[in-house]
């Protein structure tokens, strides 16, 4: 039986048509003519002046805590339920992360949380160089409050919108809503590069910096000559051009992703001790991934369980993000923590939710799933 997977790239006719083009031009360098279209594209997609393409999301974020002026000894709150990539940036530039638990609402960064944490560093005359605020699972967080705060200490904030291109937050597209936004293109992602990511601004100077760096910093002239570090962090043409094949069906993936959602939602959700991922009511989800909670009180089988239970039917399903105060390389960091993130790793689960599923495999994802929980046992209310 092939596997159905989590959330695997899905490829069209029209990406193998840019992609062979740029072959045949021999242009397949980290620049070229789909490396300027796409980020032409992608900047008129989103509203935005600035779009510049890089070799993934990490180096977006990498790139924009320098740009954002963050060094050694700085700090920068950030989100606690995220991948990895998020923190891993903020010590490449040798700073310190601090991290902000979920609000239910969203999953995302918790607004009140983060006015008690500035508000007591400001007190201690230790304000964050930058706030790093993640759109988690396709969804964003609560921006106007988080914007209104940084703005009261004058924080410089970055978005990670790895997760969440196509989703929007009172009518404005992700990635738009901080100073600088960044954007992952994995194979997992709504659209993919395979490899790849964009930073968007409005600061023309800061996407001048990050184009600069991401060329090695090479300074003008005949020679090498290089007066800053830099970094090989630019897209290729090669990948560019798949890029611009998979931007034009954005709208029609997150279409899709939100579809399986509802799927989901429509043929479990009336089955006891299951909670669906909400939507805010302040904006739109791309459902990248479809995320469920598990009632311990009802169901007796752990998410890691049921994971490896739909794995040896060839389903992958996944936890949901370990929180960064959990893990062992940023243990000791400050943790504003309420306790949500903890629980909705404790008890979540996310579910393949590629656009390219077909409906039979939705119904045999559903299908065995219930037949897993079912067969784990169920603790009934009495």
């Amino acid at each position: 039986m092939q596997r159905i997977y989590l959330s695997p790239p899905h490829m069209s006719p029209k990406d193998r048509e840019l992609l062979l083009e740029a072959f045949d031009s021999n242009w397949i360098a980290p620049l070229g003519p789909h490396v300027d279209g796409l980020e032409d594209e992608f900047a008129e997609k989103l509203g935005v002046s600035h779009a510049v393409a890089l070799s993934s999301g990490t180096a977006a974020l990498h790139l924009a805590l320098l740009v954002a002026g963050v060094g050694p000894g700085d700090v920068v709150i950030t989100s606690t339920l995220t991948f990895a990539a998020t923190a891993n940036a903020i010590r490449y530039v040798g700073a310190t992360p601090v991290f902000i638990d979920s609000e239910r609402q969203s999953w995302n960064m918790d607004p009140e949380l983060l006015e008690d944490e500035l508000r007591v560093s400001a007190k201690l005359g230790r304000l964050p160089k930058a706030v790093l605020v993640v759109d988690v699972c396709g969804q964003c967080a609560d921006w106007e409050p988080i914007l209104s705060l940084c703005r009261q200490y004058g924080i410089t904030v970055i978005e990670d919108a790895a997760e969440a291109l196509g989703a929007t937050y009172r009518g404005q597209q992700a990635g738009t809503l901080a100073d600088i936004g960044c954007f992952s293109f994995n194979g997992n992602k709504i659209i993919t590069t395979s490899g790849g990511g964009m930073l968007v601004t409005e600061n023309s100077e800061w996407a001048s910096q990050v184009r600069h760096l991401a060329c090695q910093a090479r300074d003008p002239a005949l020679h090498y000559e290089h007066s800053q570090i830099g970094y090989n962090y630019r897209l290729s043409n090669l990948l560019a051009a798949v890029g611009r094949g998979q931007l034009t069906l954005l709208d029609e993936r997150v279409a899709k992703r939100r579809a399986n959602f509802d799927c989901y939602r429509n043929t479990l959700g009336e089955l006891p001790g299951i909670e669906f991922m909400p939507e805010a009511t302040f904006g739109q989800s791309t459902r990248w991934l479809s995320c469920l909670l598990l009632d311990p009180q009802v169901h007796s089988v752990s998410p890691s369980e049921v994971c490896a239970a739909m794995l040896a039917e060839e389903i992958e399903l996944r936890p949901l993000w370990k929180p960064m105060h959990q893990q062992p390389v940023f243990i000791g960091c400050r943790v504003r923590n309420s306790g949500v993130a903890d629980d909705l790793f404790q008890r979540g689960l996310c579910l393949p939710s590629g656009s390219n599923m077909s409906d039979s495999q939705l119904a045999l994802v559903v299908d065995t799933l219930r037949s897993t929980l079912e067969s784990g046992g169920c603790r009934h209310a009495a």
